[in-house]
């Protein structure tokens, strides 16, 4: 198989992951926000918190800029990331 179509064959993604992905980062948008709201993680230390919403935080970034998003709202996830790079946990 030459370079290319072994790399075009691993660009592609199915309908299902794309919507399992989006799940997936509404999941991540939720911890952010539950974090910060101090409904998660409340008996962790402040590094694990602050270190779980920057994760999550450069998680969003990352699939937000994913070429094969059509018509989901992304909304919920951009407030999160927003929230989440101005979150000091302390």
């Amino acid at each position: 198989m030459s370079p290319n179509l072994q790399e075009n064959k691993m660009d592609e993604i199915t309908t299902e992951q794309i919507a399992q992905n989006y799940t997936a980062m509404g999941h991540s948008a939720q911890l952010i926000t539950d974090v910060i709201a101090g409904n998660a993680m409340a008996d962790d230390d402040a590094e694990e918190r602050q270190g779980c919403v920057d994760r999550n935080v450069e998680h969003l970034e990352l699939m937000v800029a994913k070429d094969y998003w059509t018509d989901e709202d992304m909304t919920a996830v951009n407030a999160a990331i927003t929230a989440g790079k101005g979150y000091t946990a302390s």
